[in-house]
């Protein structure tokens, strides 16, 4: 599908309508992707999220970009990995849901992803592909004016852990 890239990269560079920020449930900031969405937006986006009181895990909240390249930020709380038995999988679909559903709303249609809940949240890079290469896919399926969608991975291994399923899903 050539509305789908893996690209390896930083996600603060991405020049689509929307990136989307693995955020924590707060919205206020942390530790890599969203540490490093929240530094080159600038400090109106810590303000802009304060307003928004929180976002639940797998829920989605949307911001303007400020210094970034992209006009928004779509912030979503991704699932701390425990094993797989506490509903992980399901919150991390619904990250992306979400998230592509939100934009879709706003009239954006490009948008880059982050691998979320790869990072410190522990969970398995090659199971959160398959969940994330699925929500995309069948989104796009039912909107096929969404013009892009982009993961930008940062990590070379997660990189190359999403080459390798997007390969899976498109020989299927």
């Amino acid at each position: 599908m050539d509305r789908l890239n893996i690209v390896k990269g930083n996600i603060v560079k991405a020049k689509t309508d929307v990136i989307v920020n693995a955020a924590n449930t707060s919205l206020l900031g942390g530790g890599g992707v969203d540490g490093a969405i929240h530094r080159a937006a600038g400090p109106m986006l810590l303000e802009e999220c304060k307003k928004l009181n929180g976002c639940p895990t797998g829920e989605a909240r949307i911001t303007p970009g400020f210094k970034l390249n992209a006009k928004y930020v779509i912030h979503t709380p991704g699932p701390i990995w425990r094993g797989g038995g506490k509903g992980e999988c399901e919150l991390l679909a619904n990250c992306y849901k979400n998230s592509l559903n939100l934009a879709y709303e706003k009239c954006l249609l490009s948008i880059s992803f982050p691998s979320i809940s790869t990072g410190i949240y522990r969970f398995p890079a090659d199971i959160a592909s398959k969940i994330a290469l699925k929500e995309i896919y069948d989104f796009l399926s039912k909107h096929t004016d969404f013009e892009k969608v982009n993961i930008v991975c940062f990590d070379y291994d997660v990189y190359k852990i999403y080459k390798k399923t997007i390969k899976e899903f498109n020989k299927n």
